[in-house]
């Protein structure tokens, strides 16, 4: 494999509800995109299914097989080139957002 992070074919995603990225091929409602999506399980009998992370109770995001494209795992995060900002270290507030007048 030459790139351990790069885009693999849908068949070979996890279906363990871990996080993925993948390819939404373009289609009448849109242009391709890239989407955080998850395999879930079927509730209640259902059959299971790829579902959006934006997902929630009573407003779910399905993608039917066919609609994806590939997959890549998340990034790393490289933790070493992460840093804080500095403290603010002006005297007054009010210079953060203007005089408040």
């Amino acid at each position: 494999m030459k790139d351990p992070n790069g885009w693999r074919h849908m068949s070979t995603a996890p279906r363990n509800g871990s996080r993925i990225l993948a390819t939404i091929r373009p289609s009448e409602q849109g242009a391709g995109a890239v989407d955080l999506i998850y395999w879930s399980n079927g509730d209640h009998g259902s059959e299971g299914g790829w579902r959006s992370s934006d997902s929630k109770p009573g407003m779910v995001i399905e993608y039917a097989e066919p609609e994806l494209k590939c997959w890549m795992p998340l990034p790393e995060a490289d933790l070493e080139s992460l840093t804080m900002p500095g403290a603010w270290e002006g005297d007054d507030e009010g210079e953060l957002n203007g005089s408040g007048i």
